[in-house]
């Protein structure tokens, strides 16, 4: 096994440095105080001392300047830092740098803290944040995560959100909480390390939050309740940063309902199939993180994955979206096991003393949503045990309710079971499309909801050019790796469309559009000029089984009918990082989503608010995003030259696509946000476990949320299309700015 080694300018491993003191003398045993005096007395502060060498990193260093999406990625290196005090008045910070095998390099920086310094929390901040930005600019590598003491993080509140905002790294509080924490337990132990050995081993505990892949590691735990954010340690954001994110009136109705819940402790259970992998997961890690800052009590729970069950709930996803095929049903036999399945986790994990399905009395949740129709047999088990409590389903996918109608269709068979068990929920919360919600449900417990997106998260926060770069080398290297066409940005440009393989995503007439655009341009443009590649990707999700199948049917097709475009159409499934998602979209030029069923799809938000004009057909609820010819081009579903046509116009018209990109930037509503979504949610929960009666009757709970607020929409806030036949206009209810 091939080791790397670093070394200093001397040749040799890092030298450790002097230790120095932890804390406060009175914190250490006694019969160190001489020696920890004596190093206070030695030095000040130690500057990060190794060398790279110039001729390894050469290569990389023009690949960085350039921006080049060719080549290896960077090394990857992970940091630990601790704090210490002493008797001067001073704050001694300590930084470590390691990768996975060893101990790279070391610093200590001492800051005076007196009536005439400036705010310690900030020079601090300002101090790591600089120190690191100029080890990564200087070693040409990426860090992924930094550990740090939760004194720390008290003591510069700013330093997380920072970390993660400005340089892409993973901020880990190590709060004595978890199992990532047990080896902190021990205090006295932990005091008999000086500050440089401390800082070493927060940045080796860093590491264990990490998998192969280099993302943390997605954690569940008791009773099935997924760790979000690796039980919260990972520090993202903080409510400032999710404050800017939305308009005045949404933040105040958020502020409202959350102190509400907080003075009346109520608790909340979120249930899903699925930790990871599919847009409802994606809100759910969303959702919770930011209910955390604010103080409430929201948490998650799944079931112990079967993938036989899962094979199941994709087919009966298909069947409600009439993409199934003609003989598939929901059988006698998959009704048991889904049954099986769902009554096994609940009597196992969740209804027991203190479980989230026991009554609240005994310490179970006051409020319970359902998500999907993989769980909704929880509902008469909870309906059963605790009548009185509020149980909301939620529906993310679009049912065909018009098939639904039929009692012969396989829908009306399939919906006909789910139905005898979602009919017991209070609440019945639907994508805003009206068809998406079947003739028996009765209108007054229906309320609408749009899916949502976190802008703080690694899916859509903006990066710097070094960050994608390293996100760009490594997606191209997964695709020399398979042998798949390269996105050799910024020599190609590119269109892009992101989606899973889903039969409903519409991939089929992705390709058809794109051939065609080919042909236009061909025939209008002069054979000199450059044409942009076609980049078609998505996550799995352990629920999908279908992904891999439809993956194969695609380069399938592109091998036996467009073998002549092979080399300018790349179609990859990603690894687990939202982070290379977001490089992808952000220097795209334009994105597509041409889905022939869909629920909501709240990828052409995440498109227009980067600023990429989008050509998206009229599925589910994409149309009440989109403002036909101002931020995109809404086009019939299978209209392919009608996609032709407009993916020629704004590649060879750049007036027309800076006027679409800069609309499309100030175009997305409150209500796609993670904040707008979470407004709805502590309404719901604020009203309900107050005994109050919720009866939307077909209205959306945001204007609900708002009005009981006494915060309604003003005249230049963005707000999503109500129904699907609104005017496009301004008229019908779009500003032209945030309204702050």
């Amino acid at each position: 096994m091939s080791m790397k080694k670093h070394v200093t300018e001397e040749g040799s491993q890092p030298e450790r440095p002097s230790p120095s003191p932890k804390s406060a003398n009175e914190h250490r045993t006694p019969h160190l105080k001489p020696y920890v005096d004596m190093v206070i007395s030695a030095f000040q502060d130690r500057r990060f001392q190794r060398r790279t060498s110039i001729y390894q990193k050469r290569d990389l260093q023009e690949r960085v300047a350039k921006k080049l999406w060719t080549g290896p990625p960077s090394e990857t290196i992970y940091g630990g830092i601790s704090v210490s005090s002493t008797d001067d008045n001073e704050v001694i910070i300590a930084l470590a740098i390691r990768d996975t095998t060893y101990f790279l390099d070391f610093s200590e920086h001492r800051f005076p803290v007196d009536e005439h310094s400036p705010p310690t929390a900030d020079v601090i901040t300002d101090f790591v944040v600089a120190e690191l930005r100029k080890y990564e600019s200087n070693h040409l590598e990426k860090f992924i995560g930094i550990a740090l003491p939760g004194e720390l993080a008290e003591r510069c509140p700013n330093l997380c959100p920072r970390l993660w905002r400005e340089l892409d790294i993973v901020p880990l509080v190590l709060h004595g909480k978890g199992v990532h924490s047990v080896g902190w337990i021990n205090q006295e132990y932990w005091n008999t390390k000086t500050l440089d050995e401390q800082a070493e081993s927060v940045a080796r505990k860093c590491i264990t939050f990490f998998g192969p892949n280099k993302a943390p590691m997605l954690q569940v735990g008791y009773r099935g309740c997924v760790e979000v954010d690796c039980g919260f340690h990972a520090v993202l954001a903080n409510l400032s940063d999710y404050e800017l994110t939305v308009g005045s009136r949404t933040w105040n109705s958020v502020l409202k309902y959350a102190a509400d819940l907080k003075e009346r402790r109520i608790k909340v259970a979120f249930f899903s199939a699925t930790p990871q992998g599919g847009g409802v997961a994606l809100m759910r890690h969303a959702l919770v993180r930011f209910a955390e800052a604010l103080g409430v009590e929201f948490k998650w729970y799944v079931p112990r994955p079967r993938p036989a069950v899962f094979r199941i709930t994709k087919t009966n996803h298909n069947i409600f979206q009439g993409v199934s095929k003609p003989d598939e049903r929901l059988t006698e036999e998959n009704k048991a096991a889904l049954t099986d399945w769902i009554v096994g986790n609940a009597k196992r994990y969740w209804c027991g003393k203190g479980g989230p399905l026991s009554p609240p009395s005994e310490g179970g949740a006051d409020i319970i949503v359902i998500d999907d129709p993989q769980m909704p047999g929880l509902i008469p088990l909870i309906k059963e045990a605790t009548p009185a409590r509020p149980v909301i389903y939620r529906s993310h996918i679009q049912v065909r309710s018009d098939l639904i109608a039929d009692p012969t269709t396989p829908q009306a068979e399939a919906w006909n079971y789910f139905w005898d068990s979602i009919k017991c929920a209070d609440l019945f919360i639907s994508h805003p499309v009206s068809s998406f919600v079947p003739h028996m449900v009765p209108r007054e417990t229906v309320g609408y909801l749009p899916a949502s997106t976190d802008w703080l998260d690694g899916l859509n926060k903006p990066m710097n050019d070094f960050d994608i770069g390293y996100y760009g080398r490594i997606f191209s290297g997964k695709c020399r790796e398979i042998g798949m066409t390269t996105i050799d940005y910024p020599d190609d440009e590119y269109i892009i469309q992101i989606a899973r393989f889903d039969p409903s995503k519409g991939i089929f007439d992705l390709l058809d559009s794109y051939e065609k655009f080919r042909v236009l341009f061909a025939e209008n443009r002069p054979s000199s000029e450059k044409l942009p590649k076609l980049l078609i990707c998505g996550h799995g999700s352990v629920d999908d089984p279908d992904g891999v199948v439809i993956y194969d049917a695609v380069i399938e097709h592109i091998d036996n009918k467009l073998q002549h475009l092979k080399s300018s159409i790349c179609v990859m499934h990603i690894p687990p990082s939202d982070q290379i998602l977001n490089a992808l979209l952000s220097k795209a030029r334009v994105a597509l989503q041409l889905s022939t069923r869909e629920g909501f799809e709240v990828k052409v938000s995440e498109a227009l608010h980067k600023g990429k004009p989008i050509i998206a057909t009229m599925a589910g609820g994409i149309p009440l995003q989109v403002q036909d010819g101002k931020n995109g081009f809404l086009v019939e579903v299978g209209d392919t030259d009608a996609v032709a046509r407009h993916l020629f116009n704004l590649w060879t018209d750049d007036e027309l696509y800076y006027r679409l990109s800069s609309w499309a930037a100030d175009s997305v509503s409150d209500e796609v946000s993670t904040v707008g979504n979470a407004l709805s949610w502590l309404y719901l929960a604020s009203e309900l476990s107050k005994g109050n009666t919720v009866a939307p009757n077909e209205r959306w709970i945001n204007d609900m949320a708002r009005e009981e607020a006494k915060e309604p929409y003003g005249r230049h806030e963005n707000r999503l299309k109500r129904t699907l036949g609104e005017d496009k206009g301004l008229g019908a209810g779009f500003g032209l700015h945030r309204g702050k």
